[in-house]
């Protein structure tokens, strides 16, 4: 069978960033002002008064003491509360496009690969800005690739799943080195006026290039040694906007079509089904969790991870074997695993095995079992 390494990542990060102080400071005084606007409702019963955010909840709930976002301005005033990203003509490179491009060189560099030897490129992201062209496609003209492209998306887990897709063209001999994109604009798909919400997600975007073993140059590479991925349909997160909002002359910028997700059933379905996920990935390679020197998992929640950790190492992971990102990015949905692989791979021996894990809406979750070559 053929062997499919990863030869390079990258990883694109805005430059400006919002942490919790001020966040809250915005969303208080909204709650404010709306509390003002609906006094008397609220004094005759008929209303209940909008609760007010702090840094210690955030922090309490998820673990997020920052975020990385496009745009600071737009989401800081209480008035928009929403990013500030203006439309740009068709003849000029998307967003996610000129995201991409930034990730990419930086993979393609590390993996010493030039763009034109890239036969296949796949944008796996949890939101794409259009339905067509694919993002995908004008990636590729814009790094000058060869071979095809296409997008995906399978939510938070859209990386993962893009890497078992790349793996497996590789193995097939369909492709023979492969360009896995995730540019990620979550402020752009949150509501910053949901208590529940307004402090979880942030912008980012990855990129990673796969080869085939007997292709590759880099001296740093990490081969494949498995895939496993597991879907099972759940409504507790959820993004209605579309297409069709306009066909049901539904607001397409109200607050239900974007995200909603119910966090505590989240936390009590996703956990189990993730850890079974893992342990039953490693079991048929014939591992466990003693054989792990790293878990990059999905960014999501803190408590999260912890939980999953514990559960396929059979005890409380140290910071090193299960890095956390999520303090500083927030989540950045498909993107947050593959940041942590990222930026804490560079310590591990040769021969160290680890899992890249990521989860999400659908539920969906994808394992990538790898080892240190």
């Amino acid at each position: 069978m053929t062997r499919v390494v990863i030869t390079g990542t990258g990883l694109f990060t805005p430059a400006q960033a919002i942490d919790n102080a001020a966040l809250v400071k915005t969303f208080n005084t909204w709650v404010e002002a709306e509390n003002a606007r609906w006094a008397e409702a609220i004094a005759a019963g008929e209303r209940e008064p909008l609760q007010p955010s702090s840094e210690d909840f955030i922090v309490k709930a998820s673990g997020i003491h920052s975020r990385y976002v496009l745009d600071a301005e737009g989401i800081l005033d209480p008035e928009r509360m929403r990013p500030n990203l203006p439309a740009r003509d068709d003849d000029a490179l998307s967003i996610q496009a000129e995201m991409g491009v930034a990730a990419a060189n930086e993979a393609l560099q590390a993996a010493k690969v030039a763009a034109a030897d890239i036969d296949l490129v796949i944008v796996g992201c949890s939101n794409l800005e259009r339905a067509y062209p694919a993002v995908a496609v004008e990636l590729q003209a814009a790094l000058g690739a060869g071979g095809h492209a296409y997008d995906m998306n399978v939510a938070c887990s859209s990386a993962t799943f893009a890497i078992d897709a790349a793996t497996n063209a590789i193995r097939a001999g369909s492709a023979s080195r492969v360009l896995v994109v995730s540019p990620e604009i979550c402020s752009a798909h949150l509501n910053f006026r949901d208590r529940d919400s307004h402090f979880i997600f942030g912008d980012a975007c990855t990129a990673i290039v796969l080869e085939d073993e007997a292709l590759a140059t880099a001296e740093s590479r990490f081969e494949v040694l498995g895939t496993r991925l597991v879907t099972r349909f759940s409504n507790a997160i959820r993004n209605n906007a579309g297409f069709l909002n306009r066909v049901t002359d539904s607001d397409p910028l109200g607050a239900d079509k974007l995200f909603v997700q119910e966090g505590r059933r989240v936390f009590k379905e996703v956990c189990p089904l993730v850890a079974a996920l893992i342990g039953e990935h490693l079991a048929s390679l014939s591992l466990g969790g003693d054989d792990l020197s790293r878990l990059w998992l999905h960014q999501a929640n803190r408590h999260m991870n912890d939980l999953i950790a514990r559960r396929v190492l059979g005890r409380d992971p140290t910071p090193e074997e299960a890095p956390i990102i999520l303090d500083r990015y927030a989540n950045t949905s498909s993107a947050g695993s593959i940041i942590a692989f990222h930026l804490h791979r560079g310590d591990l021996a040769a021969g160290a095995l680890g899992v890249v894990c990521s989860f999400g809406a659908g539920y969906s979750a994808g394992n990538v079992v790898v080892r240190r070559c």
